[in-house]
């Protein structure tokens, strides 16, 4: 009779022992999976604003460019056109880096106010500068998100996670 009480207790144990040990293998996966969708989310946001404040830095320079030469009144204009639609694009990756990825909030703050300065300069020189302010804004944002977001492979190597 103990032993049968003994054994089914036994068999119990193990099996609450493989149900704990199960339930908690599969809350790690969860977590394990979540914070990959979440990195991947943050390396799209940080690349989608990347590329819309490159996009947005170009048709700023061609639109300076093209008051400070003197274009015509209709290449002005589209090329205005131009920069509302890239300044536009900014604001969604904006956002999300804003909401994602808290690391680099004040980087990328920044780089969008270095390539939104670059609206009026007074000459040729000054665009120039306004350009290589937000380019160098552009290129810390990449470089404070890379160690958040990437996992070391091998001696200076970089892999995202």
């Amino acid at each position: 009779m103990w032993q049968t009480l003994i054994a089914v207790l036994g068999t119990l144990a193990g099996a609450l022992a493989a149900g704990l040990m199960q339930a908690r293998i599969a809350h790690t996966a969860r977590n394990a999976a979540r914070a990959d969708v979440r990195r991947r989310d943050s390396v799209n946001a940080v690349t989608d604003l990347a590329v819309a404040l490159s996009d947005h830095r170009r048709a700023m320079w061609e639109l300076g460019d093209a008051r400070l030469t003197g274009a015509d009144t209709g290449r002005v204009q589209a090329l205005r056109d131009e920069s509302h639609r890239t300044r536009s694009a900014v604001t969604a990756p904006a956002v999300r880096v804003q909401l994602l990825t808290p690391e680099v909030q004040a980087p990328a703050r920044l780089a969008v106010q270095a390539t939104y300065a670059m609206r009026h300069p007074k000459d040729a020189h000054e665009l120039e500068i306004l350009r290589r302010r937000a380019l160098d804004a552009h290129d810390a944002l990449i470089a404070t998100a890379a160690p958040h977001l990437c996992a070391p492979v091998a001696e200076g190597e970089l892999r995202v996670r």
